[in-house]
């Protein structure tokens, strides 16, 4: 008889964890019972899963009793007070937040780049963020071939890296400005409908805002390598769903484009997309709901005789958050590194 697990998502009502819930489903990933976690005022809703509806509690110290994995997407600081306390009534956590990333305790893992990763962890996992989770899929292989010097990310960046609500206000808006109406903004600082503006996360000393940074230190961290130059210039715009990357790789040697591309489409994770005589390449449009990382436009950079470009497209609430965290908790059953309820009791 093969082992389930009772699992509880932390934070059940976001845009992350409605989609946990249906990935847990459509996976058909072992759970003997799903606990579905949320705020106080979230408290009562239900959701469905497989067919039953579940009950939304408020997280608290004894709703991670007998848990053996919490899939965590509730903020670093919800992350900060919850997960400590879960790990230490004996569950696994898989957190969404940047609260533990860049702690030399956790590991930081994408499972179709450094899954070995995940055996060292104590108790907390790190999911990357979302812009570093799509980039790392695509230039990984790439990196296995011919060690990475450099690289330069451009970032476009969905309503959805906000949140639900910022999804919604982004349609509030448009619809407002059709109408002739000043669009307000309450989620974003500025109207996004129509517009763009730089991420708006606090800017440090060197001018670097804290999105872009998270792509620096959390890449280093996941190739396990300091000696990657890293710059990036992260952007958010009106698209309501899935980011879009441009990203200039630059290697010792040059990188026939043709290689990359015949390296990317057997990359697990990856799926390559380019008609160039339709000048048809990766779309958000395309890249929503979908599990790969759309890759294309792998061209010689004319600059620079090693050099490379490349185009990307993720869908962030999946590959960049919630499928990644379930590819971890799939690693963990497999390799045989998360313990049941029942292993719990035995000892």
């Amino acid at each position: 008889m093969s082992k389930t697990y009772r699992v509880a998502i932390l934070g059940a009502t976001g845009a992350v964890g409605t989609e946990l819930l249906e990935l847990l489903e459509s996976r058909n990933f072992p759970i003997s019972e799903l606990i579905l976690l949320a705020s106080e005022r979230s408290a009562g809703r239900t959701l469905t899963f497989k067919g039953e509806n579940i009950p939304v509690q408020a997280v608290s110290d004894r709703a991670f009793e007998n848990v053996d994995l919490v899939l965590a997407s509730a903020g670093g600081s919800t992350s900060k007070k919850w997960a400590p306390i879960a790990v230490e009534k004996g569950a696994v956590v898989i957190d969404n937040s940047s609260a533990f990333r860049m702690n030399p305790e956790v590991p930081l893992v994408v499972p179709e780049v450094n899954p070995q990763a995940a055996a060292n962890h104590q108790g907390i996992i790190a999911n990357p963020n979302c812009t570093t989770i799509l980039m790392t899929v695509a230039i990984w292989p790439l990196h296995q071939v011919k060690p990475i010097q450099r690289i330069v990310a451009a970032t476009y960046q969905s309503a959805s890296g906000a949140g639900a609500k910022a999804m919604e206000e982004v349609k509030t808006q448009a619809s407002a400005i059709l109408q002739g109406q000043e669009p307000i903004a309450e989620v974003l600082p500025y109207p996004l409908a129509f517009n763009l503006f730089p991420h708006n996360t606090p800017i440090n000393d060197l001018g670097y805002c804290e999105e872009e940074m998270k792509m620096v230190n959390e890449t280093r961290k996941i190739f396990d390598t300091q000696q990657i130059r890293i710059t990036a210039t992260c952007v958010r715009v009106p698209v309501l769903r899935a980011h879009s990357e441009s990203i200039n790789l630059e290697f010792e040697t040059p990188f026939n484009p043709d290689t990359a591309r015949e390296i990317l489409s057997r990359s697990p994770g990856v799926k390559l997309v380019e008609d160039w005589r339709a000048n048809h390449f990766p779309m958000p449009i395309e890249a929503t709901g979908k599990d790969e990382v759309l890759v294309g436009r792998i061209r010689q950079d004319i600059s620079h005789p090693c050099g490379l470009e490349l185009w990307l497209c993720g869908d962030q609430i999946r590959k960049g958050a919630a499928l990644n965290a379930v590819q971890i908790a799939e690693l963990l059953v497999e390799k045989n590194l998360l313990k049941s309820a029942a292993a719990y009791v035995a000892q």
